[in-house]
């Protein structure tokens, strides 16, 4: 770890907001939290890695949505995950359900059909609908799985 930056008041409260505005949950984060900014990307909230930038776009980990379970999913089969969690975006072949009202550029859960557990964290490339309708091809950008740097953070 290169550096850790403890974040201002100010700071979490707008982490808190935007949030609640791109998830639409609370209680994630909380003023009373130890908030940090680590290698400038990872916030880790009481020390465990929440939430991740790439670029500017606030992604939640694994173990965020493992505790709260506030993300859209979508389902692959067995045969998939072996590849998921070596960090393959997803596949249309592999889906096997989407969660109603997923739009293009969300941010998913990407679960097995046996266990409904996450295995990554991904943006839809297409709408729900659309995933469905269509027979081969890429359909999540994969961009945080089982095993990575952020997963092992700790």
């Amino acid at each position: 770890m290169k550096s850790k930056k403890h974040l201002k008041n100010k700071e979490v409260r707008e982490l808190i907001d935007k949030i609640r505005i791109n998830f639409q949950v609370e209680d994630i984060v909380n003023k009373k939290d130890t908030v940090e900014l680590a290698d400038e990307k990872i916030i880790l909230v009481n020390k465990e890695p929440m939430f991740f930038y790439i670029d500017s776009l606030l992604i939640p980990t694994l173990k965020a949505i493992v505790k709260n379970n506030f993300l859209k999913k979508i389902t692959v089969d067995m045969g998939a995950v072996k590849f998921v969690v070596k960090g393959a975006d997803i596949m249309r072949p592999g889906v096997v359900d989407v969660d109603e009202g997923i739009e293009i550029n969300d941010i998913v859960s990407i679960v097995d059909i046996n266990n409904k557990k996450p295995l990554a964290v991904g943006k839809a490339l297409l709408s729900g609908e659309d995933i469905l309708a269509l027979e081969k091809g890429i359909v999540v950008k994969n961009l945080h799985q089982v095993g990575d740097a952020i997963w092992n953070f700790f």
